[in-house]
């Protein structure tokens, strides 16, 4: 009888506490994106490249192509974004959070620049990996 009161109570609270504990993980992105947003608005953008896997195999996919590695990633947002007037103030807007895997997350949004010298706006899908227990952007398509 006792086997079966656990058994009982493992099927009532497991789904429970699986929903507790990815919305626990899905806060923990959204504070990631709010580093993100809050260093890049700073013009600080080797702390907004904290969020990213510090690999040579990672992959950020923009309207010019493919960039591999996070020093290339680095080197492309200091080229594309040289000061604060093409750096403006970034916002997000989240969309959807996948759980694709254990430890594997697939976030769906959107950007927005708010610049002196045009407003400019766009997609987003990254892909995050839960790496030595911190989330990291392991992918970015941004268009």
């Amino acid at each position: 009888m006792r086997s079966l009161i656990i058994i009982i109570a493992i099927f009532v609270f497991a789904p429970t506490i699986t929903a507790k504990a990815q919305q626990n993980e899905v806060e923990k992105i959204k504070a990631l994106m709010k580093v993100q947003s809050d260093a890049w608005n700073r013009q600080d953008l080797e702390t907004f490249m904290t969020t990213y896997w510090k690999s040579d195999s990672l992959l950020f996919i923009g309207k010019n192509g493919v960039t591999y590695g996070w020093q290339a990633t680095l080197d492309r947002y200091k080229k594309s974004y040289p000061n604060k007037d093409a750096m403006g103030q970034l916002t997000f807007n989240l969309l959807e959070f996948k759980l694709l895997a254990k430890d594997v997350y697939l976030v769906i949004g959107k950007w927005s620049l708010v610049r002196t010298i045009g407003d400019i706006s766009g997609h987003f899908s990254l892909t995050l990996q839960k790496i030595k227990g911190e989330w990291k952007i392991v992918a970015d398509h941004s268009s």
